[in-house]
Parts: C-alpha cells; structure tokens; sequence
C-alpha cells in the first residue's frame, strides 16, 4: 500500500511524474465492490499516459452521493485494492462530492470518466468535474467505454435478491 497516499504526498508525488516528463492521466471514482469493469476501465486509462493516477471517494461522500446504506466496502480497503492494481501508480481519498480541488492541484495531462459521461457536457449530470481545468492547460479529456453489465449496484441487486429469497441456502 506504499502507493495510497495522503493528499499532499498524491500532490507531491504527482508533482514529481512531471517534473520527469510523464503524462499523467487522471480519473477518480467510488469503486465500492471492485468488479473485472472496473479493472477494465483502470487498464484502458493507464493506457492514455505513463502514470494512473486515482482519486477515490471517501465514504462520507459517497454516502452524500448514493445514500447512507453506501459504500459497501470501507474507504481504506478500497483505496488499498485499486492500489493494488498494476495499472494504477498513486491512490489518494478525497472527502467532497466532486475532485475539482484535487484536479486543479495536480492538472492532469489525461482526465479520464466512464461512457456514461459526456467530454462535451458543459453542466449537467454528464459534465466531467475537472474538464475546464484540464483543458485550459492543453490537456485531454477522454471517455472508456464501460464494460457492459459490470456495475457495483447489479452486484448488489443480485446479493439482495438471493439472499431476499432464501436462495443462499440452497448454495451451501
């Protein structure tokens, strides 16, 4: 876990990929229940520069976003497990809704979102918090694809409802 990182050394760190000349690519997300999507979407954005670097909710915030039955998964274990990943070179937690402050602390060569959003949105569900700042310093927007029927509230539809019909027990 030597790559989840307090804020500051996120900044710092991120500081130190450009002082050597890497493209960083940026995206965030509250990655509650990591599932093979999420995986997918962390390798195509690494893809896109030479350091992924991750932003991911904390738990007071995705209660904000989701309501208070979320997340599913504690922040430090879901920071520690996109750490984790291969793809990904720095983690850190933010604690608002959106990581504007966090954007325009580290400008990202890359920012980076799911299909479900829209580089062009100017507001709006499907703006991407961060767009005018990464833009206004020569920098890329893009959109991955998601992977088709991967979601963190599928998964948890599904667990609800076998466990909603007794269908757990006939499993062990």
């Amino acid at each position: 876990m030597q790559n989840v990182l307090s804020t500051d050394d996120f900044i710092a760190g991120c500081r130190a990929i450009h002082e050597r000349g890497g493209r960083i690519v940026f995206t965030n997300g509250c990655f509650d229940i990591l599932h093979a999507g999420h995986v997918a979407y962390l390798e195509a954005a690494a893809a896109l520069g030479d350091a992924l670097v991750v932003g991911v909710n904390s738990d007071r915030s995705i209660s904000e976003l989701k309501g208070p039955a979320r997340p599913i998964v504690p922040e430090a274990d879901r920071a520690a497990i996109i750490g984790a990943l291969r793809s990904v070179a720095l983690v850190t937690i933010f604690d608002r809704q959106t990581p504007y402050e966090l954007i325009q602390a580290i400008v990202p060569d890359v920012l980076v979102k799911g299909g479900d959003y829209d580089p062009d949105a100017l507001d709006g569900p499907r703006y991407i918090v961060g767009s005018d700042v990464v833009r206004n310093n020569n920098g890329e927007v893009r959109v991955i694809n998601l992977v088709e029927g991967r979601s963190t509230t599928s998964i948890i539809s599904r667990v609800l409802a076998a466990y909603s019909t007794g269908e757990e027990r006939s499993r062990h």
